[in-house]
């Protein structure tokens, strides 16, 4: 997909900052610093467009980008960073929370997973809370430069039993050598 003319368009906290309309909405979850935002750059061949960190925790608002009027990344803050204080956590797992429930525009959940990790318990409990939600999903496994590319398949499989997966898409995926790209715009193009 060739896209021209993306662009930040709000951070939000409530339903009522949600963008009107009816553009269908990507949205990615996953543990803080696992890489969305340099996904939302890869995905769009763009540098700078989502504010990338190398402190974990530093998304802490819903971002919503227009990708050319034909539909948003939604960029949610990440979980498991220890650094955030319980009140913040709370703040902001509940709009976390309101968006996924209510979001009328949800088409597809992104789940980003680091490859070279073992799916921590907040990993399972956000798999188990998109498995409720019924909305269609799909799993990236981020950083997968950063093994061998001969390993890359068996850790998919790997995380394929971990989550028990056998209908839905699991794909590879890195930012840092731009690989996989295509494999995961086809995906998306079936929801937008």
């Amino acid at each position: 997909m060739i896209i021209k003319n993306p662009k930040f368009e709000i951070s939000a906290v409530s339903k009522k900052q949600y963008p009107k309309g009816e553009l269908p909405e990507i949205v990615l979850v996953g543990k803080s610093n696992v890489g969305k935002s340099s996904f939302i750059n890869t995905m769009i061949n763009r540098k700078n467009l989502a504010r990338t960190s190398n402190t974990p925790g530093k998304t802490r608002q819903i971002n919503f980008y227009n990708i050319d009027d034909k539909f948003y990344f939604v960029d949610l803050p990440g979980y498991g960073f220890s650094k955030m204080s319980k009140k913040e956590k709370l703040i902001s797992g509940k709009y976390i929370e309101e968006y996924l429930e209510e979001g009328k525009n949800i088409s597809l959940i992104i789940f980003l997973i680091d490859i070279r990790h073992k799916p921590t318990e907040d990993d399972d409990l956000m798999y188990d809370y998109i498995l409720k939600s019924n909305l269609p999903f799909m799993i990236l496994t981020n950083k997968a430069d950063k093994i061998a590319v001969t390993k890359v398949n068996d850790e998919v499989e790997r995380l394929k039993k971990h989550f028990g997966i056998s209908y839905s898409t699991i794909l590879p995926f890195s930012s840092e050598r731009k690989i996989y790209i295509d494999n995961v715009w086809n995906e998306i193009e079936k929801f937008i």
